[in-house]
């Protein structure tokens, strides 16, 4: 793909992600992901995150401020990548949120996949559609490698749920932290007994 097939808009700095981390992961969705590998140009369109709210959040990897090699990362400035590897199996990929010292996060569920990318729906299916892994963890939000983009495309109505796969967290586990769009790549549908629209 070349820069004229790409939507076209404003890249976000870091002072997007230097906001409450709820209100960045609703602003994600109907944004563009774009990775530059090699000369090419992957992208997809936000269609699902979820929202780690940092060590009061039993869900979150920095739960209690834990502070390790694998979490340093969400402890740095806002606009970073946080990768990780998970279940043996697949990587993911987060943007750090809020202020330095505030671990907090954005997860990557799904993107509508651009031209010549693959299916997207669930994080480990972004990040291998994208080539993500552990060399992208800590890198800031910008070109040459990741970003996001805002092409003005018009926003879909948001739909919050309880996250995915956070069972045994307490009352953290129905927390409406998941953001999604109606759209066809999500990585589950939406239960609409256990939905809030905003």
């Amino acid at each position: 793909m070349t820069l004229d097939e790409l939507p076209t808009g404003r890249i976000l700095d870091a002072t997007f992600f230097e906001r409450d981390t709820r209100a960045v992961a609703r602003d994600l969705l109907d944004k563009v992901l774009v990775r530059e590998l090699d000369g090419r140009l992957l992208w997809g369109r936000l269609v699902e995150v979820e929202a780690y709210l940092g060590p009061r959040d039993l869900a979150a990897h920095s739960r209690g401020g834990r502070r390790t090699a694998r979490t340093e990362v969400m402890f740095g400035g806002p606009g970073h990548a946080y990768v990780y590897f998970t279940y043996g199996m697949h990587w993911c990929l987060n943007f750090v949120t809020r202020e330095m010292g505030m671990p907090q996060a954005v997860l990557v569920r799904a993107l509508e996949p651009g031209p010549g990318v693959g299916r997207c729906g669930g994080p480990g299916l972004v990040t291998r559609a994208l080539s993500i892994d552990r060399a992208l963890n800590g890198v800031p939000l910008r070109p040459p490698d990741l970003y996001v983009v805002d092409d003005g495309a018009r926003k879909r109505r948001v739909f919050v749920t309880p996250r995915v796969g956070v069972q045994g967290t307490g009352v953290w586990e129905k927390r409406l932290l998941r953001y999604v769009v109606d759209s066809p790549a999500l990585s589950r549908p939406v239960r609409r007994k256990r939905v809030r629209t905003l």
